[in-house]
């Protein structure tokens, strides 16, 4: 009987040392991926540093985030930086005996598996975390056995609760519960507590209360159906759930628990997306720009955590976005009213009758309708119910969004009334960038019309044959007849159809924008050298070797041709026009910087030349700026102490209209049109720059003087004159000179 009881005890403790035996060798097999059986294990060196997405955050040049860039959307925040609240409710509800343990809570665990997982899950904090930072359940961390089913489960728990052992060794429980904070999925692309309070609260994670910490703690279970937006009733169980876990473990009293329970969730959204916060257009545009800043570098902006130091002054984008808000919601209700005393629609073609099926050829071109094409090929019947379907939508108006139904081809023809717009402000010394507004509303208009839309300048391309000009030997007074000009078959007309026949010298024919002026002057000196000279002040776009291009013809962005004007501000040197002015790492250490290289492209001379003849767009009769004068405060006009060079610039038939005007040091450009070419003004008194683009510019200058702070950055004042200038600029002396010299001569015969 002895030895009965004997073999049996023997039976039970050789079982239990082989099983101990083989669960060491298990871990310790799984520990050096024994084999390439296992898949790997994050090392002592990626424990120290642990490698996660962080959201690149984009900031103005004055110290403001303008938004992010991420794949999941994350900003850290220091242990110290996070609620006391949202701790408790944390450590209540995960892992209450969070300080106790290493790692692994063997209590939790004992509980799971004595009630087969009916008790709900046992893994810690430390072992969520684990997950969270190194994914082992990812493909790149598979093994051979990954294959087999429940060895699988059981090899990722084993790395978890390994690699829990040690975190808890490398970091105390405070680093801990900071980098669980910063790594948690908290759902609607919040990652990280800061994103998800800003997200669901518009709150920094110190301001959270119980009940708001609650609620982001109950989103840990499963983020989509506790969320407090799209399922607030689910969300509002849990949270309750989760103060009673509070008021279990003492963290709250039972009063407290009562009261927290009653009160309702109270969502404030602080949703931060590319659609929201300043500058939308130019975060765009940016966006592409730092993408293949990262190719050539070798860097990913998506998950580095970079801080990109933009040339934006946050201050005057808001002026630039009030001014094109304010602007285009006058022009708008103009062009509505224009239409509807037509009682037609505003596409039309070159002889003012409407487009045939325009809607509907400008539908082909439509995300929906391309998407639709993938799904049901060449069924053009199904297409075209699906087409013209009424749909809930929310559409833009200019009292602000508004929910509506219509059919896809409706909400076509609707935007379709819609007039776009493009501005930009840049330094003429530094080429930096202040303010970029690509459009009416981001939201709804997504296409950017100062850097990827391009239209033809019309008439401010103008100056740049005129500096051409000065550069093959005229100067502001010399003198052109305005008469008929005919090369070849081409008989250019001026705006007013006809000629009048009088002299003029060069200043007033910039300023009067009369096209035989300009197009006598570049059949002089020819479209080949003028065309090299567009180039060399920064014109990037195609020109064709055509006499045409004086007019305007050829297309042009806000960016390029404000970029232009700007080196006539800048005596003479061109600065291309940058936007970033330095990269940091997400510890803030520099690793990019942008300096602008400026280069003289033309003499000083003819830049003041080019600055004294465009000064008469505002003084000379005529001048197509004089409107330019009626803006600014009581008393204190723009032009009061202050020279302003500026160019209106209205394309054919009406279709663009723009504005280009610098002081000495702020250069900015407007340009008003429609989607395509065929939405216009019918008329040259509706349409052209001088009413559709220059108050755009008028309102963002007076905006820019009225600020105190960007007054006394930018203050008034004269364009600076070179000392050894030569030429004469005083017309009226030229003229008196060769009067007198006429005289003498005729005195000598």
């Amino acid at each position: 009987m002895r030895g009965k009881y004997y073999t049996i005890i023997f039976w039970i403790w050789t079982t239990f040392t082989s099983l101990l035996l083989f669960i060491f060798l298990f871990f310790l097999s799984v520990n050096y991926n024994l084999g390439g059986l296992f898949g790997e294990i994050p090392s002592f060196k990626e424990l120290e540093n642990p490698k996660n997405e962080q959201a690149t955050e984009v900031f103005s040049a004055d110290g403001i985030l303008m938004g992010k860039y991420y794949r999941e959307n994350r900003t850290p925040v220091s242990y110290e930086e996070i609620s006391p609240y949202l701790i408790n409710a944390l450590v209540a509800t995960e892992d209450i005996r969070f300080e106790e343990h290493a790692g692994i809570d063997l209590t939790a665990l004992l509980r799971v598996v004595s009630t087969f997982g009916g008790s709900g899950g046992g893994s810690t904090l430390t072992q969520q975390l684990a997950k969270n930072l190194f994914k082992m359940r990812a493909k790149e961390s598979e093994g051979t056995l990954y294959s087999v089913p429940v060895l699988r489960t059981l090899i990722v728990k084993t790395k978890e609760w390994l690699t829990s052992v040690r975190i808890e060794r490398s970091y105390t429980k405070k680093e801990i519960l900071e980098m669980y904070m910063n790594t948690v999925e908290f759902g609607h692309n919040a990652f990280g507590i800061y994103t998800a309070s800003k997200t669901f609260f518009s709150k920094h994670p110190t301001q959270l209360n119980v009940q708001e910490s609650a609620v982001l703690v109950g989103l840990l279970k499963a983020p989509s159906m506790y969320n407090p937006i799209s399922n607030p009733k689910k969300s509002k169980e849990r949270r309750n759930t989760v103060i009673e876990q509070m008021e279990r473990y003492k963290f709250i009293t039972s009063a407290q628990s009562e009261f927290f329970k009653k009160t309702p969730i109270e969502i404030r959204r602080g949703k931060e997306d590319h659609e929201t916060g300043i500058a939308p257009y130019f975060r765009s545009e940016l966006q592409k720009w730092l993408v293949q800043w990262g190719k050539d570098n070798k860097r990913d902006p998506y998950k580095e955590g970079l801080r990109i130091h933009t040339t934006i002054d946050s201050r005057m984008q808001r002026h630039a976005e009030d001014a094109m808000q304010e602007h285009m919601k006058e022009k708008q209700r103009a062009f509505i009213n224009y239409w509807k005393m037509y009682n037609r629609n505003p596409w039309v073609d070159d002889n003012g009758y409407e487009v045939k099926d325009f809607i509907e050829k400008e539908s082909y071109k439509s995300d929906r309708y391309k998407k639709m094409i993938e799904q049901y090929g060449n069924d053009k019947d199904r297409i075209k119910r699906e087409m013209n379907t009424p749909y809930k939508m929310r559409v833009y108006t200019l009292e602000g969004e508004k929910d509506t139904t219509m059919t896809p081809m409706d909400s076509i023809r609707y935007y379709k009334h819609f007039l776009q717009a493009g501005f930009m402000a840049m330094e003429p010394q530094t080429g930096h960038i202040r303010a970029w507004v690509g459009g009416v509303d981001f939201k709804h208009f997504k296409y950017d019309h100062v850097k990827l839309g391009k239209r033809q300048p019309g008439s401010t391309f103008k100056p740049i044959v005129y500096a051409a000009a000065l550069d093959y030997g005229y100067t502001a007074c010399s003198q052109l007849q305005d008469k008929m000009v005919t090369i070849g078959n081409w008989t250019p007309k001026n705006s007013s159809g006809g000629w009048s026949g009088a002299m003029m010298n060069l200043r007033q024919g910039v300023a009067t924008s009369t096209n035989s002026i300009v197009v006598q002057l570049i059949n002089n000196i020819g479209a080949k050298a003028t065309i090299k000279f567009a180039k060399e002040l920064g014109f990037t776009s195609p020109l064709q070797d055509n006499l045409a291009i004086c007019l305007g013809t050829e297309d042009a962005s806000i960016f390029e041709m404000t970029g232009i004007y700007a080196v006539f501000a800048n005596r003479g040197k061109r600065i291309t026009p940058n936007f970033v002015a330095r990269i940091e790492d997400k510890e803030g250490n520099t690793i990019a910087d942008f300096y602008p290289q400026a280069k003289q492209v033309v003499s000083e001379e003819l830049a003041y030349q080019m600055n004294y003849m465009l000064m008469g767009s505002l003084s000379e009769p005529g001048g197509t700026s004089l409107s330019v004068n009626s803006y600014g405060t009581p008393g204190d006009p723009l032009t009061k102490g202050n020279e302003i060079g500026a160019k209106t610039g209205t394309t054919q038939l009406n279709a663009d209209a723009w504005f280009m005007g610098y002081t000495r040091n702020l250069a900015a450009g407007a340009w008003v049109g429609g989607d395509t070419k065929h939405t216009r003004f019918l008329d040259i008194g509706n349409g052209q720059g001088a009413v559709l683009a220059l108050p755009l510019w008028g309102k963002f200058f007076t905006r820019i003087y009225a600020d105190p702070e960007l007054r006394q950055r930018y203050p008034k004042g004269s364009f600076e004159k070179p000392e050894d200038m030569e030429v004469e600029l005083d017309c009226r002396k030229m003229a008196q000179k060769r009067r007198d010299d006429l005289k003498n001569d005729d005195d000598d015969e």
